[in-house]
């Protein structure tokens, strides 16, 4: 099961996490400084909604921006 958006293809983002080391300078410290980074992921809001894909009535993940826009139809 793919965790992307149907109607936008929205899906998980990479980035980093930063991790920080030291006193603030207004605290009277040195600075703080960037002592490592390690990669996480963003994921995107899905909801899982019964839309009417073609003709078809199908389970699909659908982004909530996309369900805030409203284009497309749900199936009873």
């Amino acid at each position: 099961m793919l965790k992307k958006c149907v109607l936008c293809g929205k899906g998980r983002q990479q980035g980093k996490s930063v991790t920080r080391k030291g006193m603030a300078k207004s605290k009277g410290g040195t600075g703080s400084k960037i002592v490592r980074t390690t990669k996480r992921k963003f994921l995107p809001n899905l909801q899982k909604l019964r839309i009417l894909f073609g003709k078809h009535p199908r389970q699909v993940y659908i982004c909530t921006k996309c369900i805030k826009r409203g284009n497309f139809s749900v199936a009873h």
